[in-house]
């Protein structure tokens, strides 16, 4: 338990590393061996655990956009409904992705770290935000606040708008016009995920 403990930690610390690098320089001009620096753990350590800067990253943006997920999921009580709260914590979610630093910095230093993701596999951090939207869905069709139907398609369905509304959504807003804004669209974002997830 104490080793498994101590591997977290570790692993955090190297994460915690390669997280500063990659928001300096990029992910194309980090090395592990900047990371390993970074983290005062030599670099065959880190060979151990990960072969290469991409699996690193990869495992770096899973912990990140899982923290972001935990963070905006709902918690309902027992007399609580499922949705609107499922909706509005989808929405918190998606602002906090956008916002995030690291996804900002992968955006426009190394987009193409994203292709993979949306053209041929899903990632582990994907995997796991649908599990979490499948168990809120569940409680909602339990509650009688979400409309019944397959879960699974639904939270992959549910998953792709959240992508393209957090990767493209600056393509297509309006700073100069309130009806275009970010604000707008996060609205409209909104309303939606409501109108997909009403009974």
């Amino acid at each position: 338990m104490t080793s498994k403990r101590n591997t977290v930690r570790g692993d955090d610390a190297v994460l915690d590393a390669a997280r500063d690098c990659v928001l300096a320089v990029g992910v194309r001009r980090t090395t592990l061996t900047d990371v390993a620096r970074r983290a005062g753990v030599s670099r065959m350590t880190l060979y151990r655990r990960w072969p290469d800067v991409r699996a690193l990253v990869g495992d770096l943006m899973t912990r990140e956009w899982l923290a972001v997920t935990v963070g905006a999921m709902p918690h309902p009580g027992p007399t609580a409904t499922t949705n609107p709260p499922l909706a509005e914590a989808l929405i918190s979610g998606l602002r906090a992705l956008r916002a995030h630093p690291l996804l900002r910095k992968i955006l426009d230093v190394d987009p193409e770290l994203m292709l993979p993701y949306l053209f041929d596999r899903r990632g582990a951090s994907q995997d796991r935000v649908l599990e979490f939207i499948e168990e809120a869905l569940r409680h909602g069709h339990a509650d009688g606040s979400v409309r019944q139907d397959h879960p699974v398609r639904q939270a992959r369905a549910l998953l792709l708008i959240l992508q393209s509304f957090a990767l493209s959504m600056q393509i297509m807003t309006d700073d100069t016009d309130p009806e275009l804004n970010e604000a707008a669209f996060y609205a409209e974002a909104r309303h939606i995920l409501e109108r997909i997830l009403v009974p």
